[in-house]
């Protein structure tokens, strides 16, 4: 038997559907949550598709556990940067303020 096939859009639909359960499961149970994270990041692996920038920030990089501010998860600003630093495996991910520095810029 072969495996069913699915065009980019069903899958980009499928990865959405997954952080969805994902998100519904988190506060019952964790790990099929994570699990629903790993699937969609390999469907989209397979698919060689990028997450979109909502759903990357959702996860842990490391770890790939589903991250939830304040639960499993702290979400800090430091020098510019938004610090997201995950509780499950001590990791952290930075990302710069860049609308907020050019908007800086632009009124000075």
């Amino acid at each position: 038997m072969t495996k069913k096939k699915f065009s980019n859009k069903q899958a980009m639909t499928e990865i959405k559907v997954l952080f969805e359960k994902s998100k519904e499961l988190f506060g019952k149970n964790k790990e099929l949550a994570n699990n629903y994270v790993r699937k969609a990041r390999n469907l989209a692996m397979k698919h060689r598709m990028r997450l979109p920038l909502e759903l990357r920030r959702k996860f842990c990089k490391d770890c790939y556990s589903y991250l939830v501010p304040g639960t499993n998860s702290r979400v800090r600003t430091k020098e510019g940067k938004v610090v997201i630093t995950c509780f499950e495996c001590k990791g952290f991910t930075r990302i710069p303020h860049i609308k907020e520095i050019k908007e800086k810029r632009k009124q000075l």
